[in-house]
C-alpha cells in the first residue's frame, strides 16, 4: 500500500502482524475506553487557524535537558520492540537519530543498551520500572550510564499490570498461548522470515544480560507479574535520584497533585500518561490532564506527554495545551512493523510537514510560539 499519512502504517501493520503482536501494541485495558479517549479528546481541540503572518521562517527545533532536538519530539520507551522488525529496537534508535530526536529504550526490548547505544550518534534514553528486585535495577542503571545514556525514563504508574483483555484473546498471554503464537507466525511468512528467524534471539536483552541467561517471551508475563512492586512511594526512588547524575523524568503522572510531588522529590520532568490507556481504564485522557498539570508545574521542570498522539497536528496540539515535547509510541511501532528503519524515518518526516503545516496557518513561527493562543476555547 502507499504510505501517505501516518495513520496508513496502522493499517499496513494489521496487515503484516501476527494478531498477537498487533493487538498487544494496539490494544488497551479492560474495555479501552480511555484508549479511545486518549485519540478523540485530541482530535476534538480545534486549532485557532490565523492568515497573512508573515510565515517564511519556521523552525522545529528546540532544547530538553540541554540536548538539541530537531523537533519537540521523541520515541517512546515500548516493550518487546524488538519483534516488531528484526532488532527492532536497534532499527528505530537509528532513525530516530538521522532525524535527530531522541529514542528511548524500554527495560522489557528486545536489544540490550549494549547492543543499541554504541550504534547512536546521539545519546539514547533509557526507561526503568520501579521493581522488586533492586538489583536488576542497579545494574540496568550502571549498565545505561556506562553506555552513555542521557536521560532515565522512570515510570512509575505499573506497580500492578493493567487487565489487557486483548491479550488473552490474541494468544499474547492465555491457554496454550505458545501453540497460538507458532500457528500465527506460520500464516504471516514475512514476519516469521524476517523477525521469527533472522531477528533472533527473541530474548528480553537487559534482563537476560543482569540474569546471566536467555528470558524469552514466553518468561515475559511471569517475570515482570513477580517483579511489580504495589508498595512503592516517593521514597524508594531517593536512591535512584541519587545514583543518576544526568536528567530524570517521572513517567505516569495524571494528576496536578502528583506533578507537584515530582518537583519535590527533585526530577527534571513529567511524563503525563495513562500508559496509552493500558492500565487504569476510565481515568482522563492525557489531552484532558495535561493543561491542569502545565499550569501547576510549568516552570518547576520539562512537561512531556504521550498516549494519542497520532500525528504532527497532535503534537501542535500538546505543546498548545502545556507540553515541552511529545512522545510517540504506538504510532512509531506501526511504521517499524511496516518498514522498518525507513518507515520510522518516514513516519518522522510526515510528523515535521504536518507541524509545519499547523504552525505556518496558526501563526507561530518557533517552537516556543506555540500556546493555548493557538486553541479556539470552547
Amino acid at each position: 500500500m502507499i504510505i501517505s499519512a501516518s495513520s496508513d502504517y496502522r493499517t499496513a501493520a494489521q496487515r503484516r502482524l501476527p494478531p498477537f503482536l498487533f493487538h498487544y501494541i494496539d490494544g488497551g485495558a479492560y474495555a479501552e475506553h480511555t484508549l479511545r479517549r486518549n485519540e478523540a479528546d485530541l482530535a476534538a481541540i480545534a486549532l485557532r487557524q490565523r492568515v497573512l503572518r508573515d510565515m517564511g521562517e519556521l523552525s522545529l527545533e528546540t532544547e530538553l535537558f540541554g540536548q538539541p532536538l530537531a523537533m519537540p519530539v521523541a520515541l517512546a520507551p515500548v516493550g518487546l520492540t524488538g519483534m516488531y522488525a528484526r532488532r527492532g529496537e536497534l532499527q528505530a534508535a537509528r532513525a530516530a537519530d538521522s532525524r535527530g530526536v531522541p529514542f528511548t529504550l524500554s527495560t522489557v526490548s528486545v536489544c540490550a543498551i549494549e547492543e543499541v547505544a554504541p550504534a547512536l550518534q546521539q545519546p539514547m534514553w533509557f526507561q526503568l520500572y520501579v521493581l522488586r528486585d533492586r538489583g536488576f535495577m542497579r545494574n540496568a542503571l550502571e549498565r545505561a550510564q556506562a553506555a552513555g545514556v542521557s536521560t532515565l525514563v522512570f515510570t512509575v504508574d505499573m506497580p500492578v499490570p493493567g487487565a489487557r483483555y486483548r491479550d488473552a484473546h490474541s494468544g499474547m498471554s492465555g491457554p496454550r498461548a505458545a501453540l497460538r503464537r507458532f500457528g500465527q507466525a506460520l500464516t504471516h511468512a514475512r514476519w516469521a522470515w524476517d523477525v521469527g528467524v533472522r531477528g533472533k534471539p527473541h530474548d528480553l536483552g537487559n534482563i537476560s544480560v543482569y540474569r546471566g541467561h536467555p528470558t524469552g517471551l514466553a518468561d515475559y508475563i511471569g517475570w515482570l507479574g513477580s517483579n511489580f512492586d504495589p508498595s512503592i512511594s516517593w521514597k524508594d526512588l531517593e536512591w535512584i535520584r541519587a545514583f543518576w547524575k544526568g536528567p530524570m523524568v517521572i513517567k505516569g503522572i495524571l494528576d496536578a497533585e502528583d506533578a507537584r510531588d515530582a518537583v519535590s522529590f527533585g526530577a527534571d520532568g513529567i511524563v503525563v500518561s495513562n500508559h496509552g490507556g493500558r492500565q487504569l481504564d476510565g481515568v482522563l485522557s492525557t489531552a484532558r490532564a495535561l493543561p491542569q498539570i502545565a499550569d501547576a508545574v510549568q516552570g518547576d521542570l520539562k512537561i512531556l506527554v504521550d498516549s494519542g498522539i497520532r500525528n504532527g497536528l497532535d503534537v501542535v496540539r500538546m505543546l498548545a495545551l502545556g507540553a515541552d515535547t511529545v512522545l510517540l509510541g504506538r504510532a512509531f511501532v506501526y511504521a517499524l512493523a511496516t518498514h522498518g528503519q525507513a518507515g520510522v524515518a518516514n513516519l518522522l518526516d510526515l510528523v515535521a510537514r504536518e507541524m509545519r503545516v499547523a504552525m505556518t496557518l496558526t501563526g507561530a513561527r518557533r517552537i516556543a510560539d506555540i500556546g493555548r493562543h493557538c486553541l479556539v476555547q470552547a
